[in-house]
């Protein structure tokens, strides 16, 4: 058997604002921990007596990646060059440090309210990462979780044939494959879909998170929803939800038919063959033209990358 892979080092900057600061910043240490992940921190690493200097420089420059939190304090002492914050900036700034890879440093927003910039003068222009609101914070830790770990929701897709390489080639190609035109890759969006088409399938999702159901025309403002897919394990009506993110417990619905009804202002909930789940509203319906063909639905979705089945902080 081979030995698995060595846990990526995450070494953690922050000021000590105050106990509860300080307390915000253990929890999501432990968390990473928990989750795969060396993180290095100061209330982990050192103790009474340690070379807080010495901790600083060897954690900094054998991470792979770090981490600074921008508390209004972080970023005004190493604006200013002060204390641990100033010093760790010194360190960061280093040619050896800021050649070494362009993407090492994850800027991480909290307790930050302002007037102070919301990163310090030595992170402007990279991506950060707002975990200010608490609310928010499940699906925020899932982003860096994965960023840190290198599994992006969202993969990148394999790049296709050249379709102008030959005349062969041109001929059975079309610029509109259904493939692509009956698919939203995104993890939630708003889409409008031509259920008259395509054998009424549409697919949202890559990967392990792909969901593809199919819809039927039906009764006033409503459309019938179907698991008939390789991709999805069964589906529900969300019932007394109007908003997805009211679904608390995606499991607790009934999945025991192969089709529902689903109204306009409805919410349908998914799971596919991965365990992963994902819910959509319905937010207008046209009926298939005698004449055309075409109906049209509209509806919000979101993916539940995490794996969990709550909602309630997409």
């Amino acid at each position: 058997m081979e030995d698995p892979p060595e846990p990526p080092v995450v070494f953690i900057s922050y000021s000590h604002d105050d106990d509860v600061h300080r307390g915000w910043v253990l929890q999501l240490a432990t968390r990473l921990r928990a989750n795969g992940v060396e993180a290095v921190l100061d209330q982990f690493n050192t103790r009474l007596g340690s070379d807080l200097a010495a901790f600083m420089e060897r954690g900094l420059t054998k991470s792979n990646r770090v981490i600074c939190i921008c508390s209004k304090m972080y970023v005004e002492k190493a604006n200013a060059g002060q204390g641990g914050a100033g010093y760790e900036k010194q360190i960061l700034t280093a040619p050896l440090v800021r050649n070494q890879n362009t993407e090492m440093i994850i800027p991480i927003i909290r307790a930050n309210d302002g007037p102070t910039p919301l990163v310090p003068t030595f992170l402007d222009g990279r991506k950060y990462l707002d975990m200010s609101e608490d609310k928010l914070y499940d699906g925020r830790y899932e982003e860096l979780l994965r960023d840190v770990l290198d599994v992006p929701a969202v993969p990148i897709p394999p790049i296709g044939l050249n379709p102008f390489e030959n005349i062969k080639a041109f001929s059975q190609n079309k610029f509109l494959p259904s493939s692509e035109k009956f698919h939203s890759p995104s993890n939630e969006g708003k889409v409008t879909f031509d259920f008259g088409s395509n054998n009424g399938h549409y697919s949202i999702g890559l990967g392990e998170m792909l969901f593809t159901p199919y819809f039927s025309d039906c009764g006033a403002n409503s459309v019938h929803f179907y698991s008939d897919s390789p991709s999805l394990r069964a589906l529900a009506l969300a019932v007394g939800v109007m908003g997805i993110k009211e679904i608390e417990d995606a499991r607790s619905y009934n999945y025991t038919s192969r089709v529902r009804q689903l109204y306009v202002g409805q919410v349908g909930v998914m799971q596919n063959n991965n365990g992963f789940y994902a819910a959509i509203k319905v937010l207008s319906v046209k009926h298939i033209d005698s004449n055309t063909g075409e109906g049209e639905i509209v509806f919000d979705y979101v993916i539940q990358t995490n794996g969990s089945p709550d909602f309630s902080n997409v």
